[in-house]
């Protein structure tokens, strides 16, 4: 389990920042057969239009590929290392399985190297292995979950995080997600057991501007901090708080306004999201 350690403050920069301790990697170089290029995108779309703004810079990095899958049923495989991702905020796993086959999953909480995972129906409920819905018990926390069969892991799947399982009826099983939603998912769906592991990293300042550019995050502008013709909330004699609801340059509605419209996976969803407080 890594610790926060706090830097000595030798500078402005300094003295706020803190990072992970690493003491659970175990391998500094990932797997060359299970990387790939990844191409800077910068928040551009494929007709080179910034649709994700902010973004751009940070430092160069390869893409690890990640079994979210989990599909080799009744093939034991062994935990050989603890390795950092780059692109995500939770550690990665390299399983070795017994047909000599190695693939990267994200690392439950806890796990170690040399443990034995296993994937199908009959496997152990203990972190790390994956089941379909229908075997695992009521209660239990998972992650990694699919939403539709075989497609593989889509939801739950960041530093620390966990669903748990309430209830099953008839062919499907309702999900506390960690937003505070309850999600009806077919119980021939899969999921991991555990909890994903890294669970400090939303704990750590970052302490100055610099290492945000690292990870490729460029700095925004406050809407009130501009003029009218450049944002809805700009203008005012004197600083103003905008003068409206929080919206975005071009008027759309932020900060809390409700902008999900999705009628056809509607019927999933039992109970809404927990509101912010």
């Amino acid at each position: 389990m890594s610790t926060i350690v706090k830097t000595k403050p030798t500078s402005p920069g300094r003295r706020a920042q803190e990072y992970l301790s690493f003491e659970e990697i175990t391998k500094d170089t990932p797997e060359r057969r299970l990387t790939k290029n990844l191409n800077k995108r910068s928040g551009r779309n494929s007709y080179g239009r910034i649709t994700a703004k902010h973004r751009g810079g940070g430092a160069k990095k390869k893409y690890r590929i990640i079994d979210f899958k989990r599909d080799k049923d009744g093939i034991p495989a062994k935990v050989s290392a603890i390795e950092y991702d780059p692109n995500r905020s939770a550690r990665i796993a390299l399983l070795t399985y017994a047909d000599g086959e190695k693939k990267y999953i994200l690392a439950p909480l806890d796990i170690k190297v040399g443990d034995i995972l296993e994937t199908g129906p009959d496997a152990d409920i203990k972190p790390g292995n994956c089941l379909p819905l229908e075997n695992i018990p009521t209660g239990t926390r998972i992650h990694n979950i699919e939403l539709k069969q075989n497609k593989g892991g889509q939801i739950v799947r960041s530093a620390g995080g966990y669903a748990r399982l309430m209830a099953k009826e008839g062919s499907y099983a309702q999900i506390l997600l960690p937003s505070g939603e309850v999600r009806m998912i077919h119980v021939k769906c899969k999921a991991t057991v555990g909890r994903v592991g890294n669970e400090k990293h939303s704990d750590v300042s970052i302490g100055k501007a610099g290492r945000a550019r690292w990870m490729g995050k460029r700095p925004s502008v406050r809407g009130v901090a501009m003029n009218p013709v450049d944002h809805p909330m700009g203008g005012g004699e004197g600083r103003s708080s905008g003068g409206r609801q929080p919206c975005s340059p071009w008027g759309v509605p932020a900060k809390g306004k409700k902008t999900r419209n999705n009628a056809r996976t509607d019927q999933y969803i039992v109970k809404r999201r927990a509101k912010r407080k």
